[in-house]
């Protein structure tokens, strides 16, 4: 059993996160069953899957073969946000009119992310102006197609594959799965530039949030919206804001009753004091798009 401290664990809900991790059927990276969380983690040569769950103030993790453990700790804290300091937002929201009844409401919930870079760059072309429905359909696609796939109890689980597979893949494979030639030439672009080396974990997480934006931006299929979904979800940075996302402008249409959703120049003027409270502020949006 590895056991991994949460801070600020009274601003921490196991169940939000859960809630959040579960939102859609067609979800193929991990799996939420009865207040576990199923997660399949690769650190060798044997992918080992993962029992999350929340008891005592902390979480615990059960994998069914050995595992590095500080390896598991530090994917999981920075998957959940485990290490995150809740008092500032939760003080700053307190006495914003849009965020204060959010974190009543979800109290605890953690900025889900995307520990893996690839990923989280390759997700957030394959969602870029289409539903959130038909992305997720996208990514299984993919993923069951170029991902490794283990079966365990009768369930399947899955890893992502990594830019050196995808790098190789024609475009015509994708074209098929219906990305659009756009998605498809981006993807590709994504999985060559890291493959080759020219964008690493590593170097990003090195830069500052500007030097980040601009490294982000200059990749084919990376704009402002995007690199900030990853700076957000990825690297973490809390100023991160995608200002053009639907999702957002959806709900603060919303909480603010407004008739139709708001233009850019209104959601700037919203959203212009959140600073370093804009990637939480988002996140907490986007949660009151769901319901339970």
């Amino acid at each position: 059993m590895i056991r991994i401290p949460v801070k600020d664990k009274s601003r921490f809900s196991f169940d939000e996160c859960l809630l959040f991790l579960n939102r859609s059927p067609r979800e193929c990276m991990h799996r939420v069953e009865e207040g576990h969380l199923y997660k399949l983690f690769a650190d060798g040569v044997t992918p080992v899957l993962l029992d999350i769950s929340y008891k005592n103030g902390e979480i615990q993790v059960q994998p069914n073969a050995p595992v590095n453990e500080a390896a598991v700790t530090a994917y999981i804290t920075r998957w959940l946000h485990l290490d995150g300091n809740m008092e500032s937002f939760y003080r700053f929201a307190a006495d914003d009119h849009i965020l204060g009844p959010l974190v009543s409401e979800y109290k605890g919930l953690r900025l889900i992310g995307i520990p893996d870079l690839f990923e989280s760059l390759t997700w957030t072309i394959t969602g870029q102006q289409i539903n959130l429905a038909f992305a997720y359909t996208l990514k299984q696609r993919l993923v069951q197609a170029f991902g490794y796939e283990t079966l365990i109890d009768g369930h399947p689980y899955y890893l992502y594959p990594p830019p050196e597979v995808l790098a190789v893949v024609p475009p015509e494979k994708l074209l098929e799965m219906q990305f659009s030639k756009g998605k498809t030439a981006y993807i590709l672009h994504v999985a060559q530039q890291m493959a080759e080396g020219h964008l690493t974990a590593e170097t990003l997480l090195q830069m500052d949030y500007e030097e980040a934006l601009e490294k982000l931006i200059s990749l084919k299929g990376i704009g402002n919206w995007s690199a900030n979904y990853v700076l957000m979800k990825y690297a973490r940075f809390p100023q991160a804001l995608p200002l053009e996302d639907a999702g957002l402008h959806n709900a603060l249409k919303n909480r603010m009753q407004l008739p139709v959703k708001p233009a850019i120049s209104d959601v700037k003027e919203y959203t212009a004091h959140w600073k370093n409270n804009a990637a939480y502020a988002t996140f907490y949006l986007w949660r009151s798009l769901y319901t339970k």
